[in-house]
């Protein structure tokens, strides 16, 4: 597995040391989220803390199944306690357990005990423990390694690490493989256990097809407005008949498995949330090899991974809807607000002022830029045009 220091959640993991919180890791399986935890107990130990006061449990490889009832996970744990010293409990994948929330609840109330959990699957914070835990938890969103990131990890020349990058993603176990067929079966294997494990076997689905039929669907979807009304009748018409509260349901469950990322739409004139037709954005582009047919729609790829990067950077996302055009990313952190484009290149006239004309209808002097595959820099109007390796490796604001 590669191990590359993952430094920023690793420095945010640590400023929320012994803090009266529980640390929460959330992201789809297979992200790095177990090595991240083995990473913050090599820093524990480097910090002074004892090995006798730190447990570990990954719930997906503990053979003794006894550790699986809350109960006797809570009591397993409270009798590894170290009289005057702080216990370091660190749960992976703790939605394994059944009722854990009521374990991480018991627990949390030992003030000598400083709590951090893991899991694959959103409804973590949206189940009993989010009900529990108000106010006494934080969550820690961990998402497949940055372009930044890959190239820290393999030593390639740029463009040679973006072009595989575009195509494999970033899914950590990728970097380890060298031959292209074997990464994508690995990436298959991990999908389609996410499929099964997270969503089938938890959700009762009786058809995966469908199911599968829908995920290559919103992959060829990716960047463009949908329903799930509109998607409905697109597959009807093809054969497979299946209503909007269907797949609105499916949607969900695949949101709730972290595989795909709901983008709403804002008025930016009118300033309100608009409630239809969003976009999804898949988790890391890598899947997409094997679940559409369109490898080379360069402009969608750029999108959805600039879309997962400005999610890592901390900002919350949706679609800006200007008169009747469209914006990509209005992106919002704190005090600060920008307004992105996304296009493969802008060399032709006509696209730069089509990625310019929404842009250029905004009144207000926040940062408005249009992120493409060109090199040569372009500007007009104070927008400015960034190429994507730029934006990925140097603009981290």
């Amino acid at each position: 597995m590669n191990t590359l220091y993952r430094k920023e959640y690793l420095e945010t993991i640590k400023k929320y040391k012994d803090l009266d919180l529980i640390k929460v890791l959330t992201g789809v399986r297979r992200c790095g989220k177990s090595t991240i935890l083995l990473q913050f107990i090599d820093f524990l130990k480097q910090d002074g803390i004892e090995e006798n006061q730190i447990i570990y449990y990954n719930f997906e490889k503990i053979l003794d199944d006894k550790l699986y009832d809350y109960k006797f996970l809570y009591h397993t744990i409270l009798e590894r306690k170290v009289p005057g010293k702080k216990l370091y409990v660190l749960l992976d994948e703790i939605q394994e357990v059944k009722n854990f929330e009521k374990a991480i609840d018991s627990l949390y109330l030992d003030k000598e005990i400083d709590i951090y959990i893991t899991g694959s699957n959103a409804n973590l914070l949206s189940s009993e423990l989010a009900t529990l835990l108000t106010g006494r938890h934080i969550e820690i969103k961990i998402y497949p390694f940055s372009f930044k990131e890959y190239t820290e990890a393999k030593n390639e020349n740029i463009d040679e690490a973006f072009n595989h990058y575009l195509i494999f993603g970033g899914m950590p176990y990728t970097l380890e493989l060298n031959d292209p067929e074997t990464k994508i079966e690995y990436l298959n294997s991990l999908y389609s256990t996410v499929l099964l494990k997270d969503i089938v076997k938890r959700k009762n689905i009786k058809d995966v097809g469908l199911l599968e039929d829908l995920s290559s669907f919103l992959c060829d979807s990716v960047g463009s407005i949908i329903s799930a009304k509109s998607i409905a009748d697109t597959l009807t018409s093809k054969g497979r008949k299946v209503s909007s509260i269907t797949i609105d349901n499916y949607i969900s469950f695949l949101s709730e498995s972290l595989l795909f990322y709901k983008c709403k739409r804002y008025d930016i004139k009118g300033k309100q949330n608009l409630e239809s037709l969003n976009k999804l954005y898949i988790v890391d582009q890598g899947f997409r090899l094997f679940l559409t047919n369109s490898h080379n729609n360069y402009g969608n790829i750029l999108e959805n991974i600039v879309y997962i990067e400005l999610l890592r950077r901390g900002y919350k996302v949706k679609i800006g809807k200007v008169n009747n055009l469209e914006v990509d990313f209005i992106c919002k952190k704190n005090n600060d607000l920008k307004y992105i484009q996304v296009s493969a290149s802008v060399l032709d006239k006509n696209t730069f002022n089509r990625e310019l004309k929404p842009l250029s209808q905004i009144n207000d002097n926040f940062e408005k830029t249009i992120i493409t595959m060109d090199e040569l820099p372009i500007a007009k109007d104070g927008i400015k045009v960034l190429n994507i390796k730029d934006f990925l490796l140097y603009s981290n604001k």
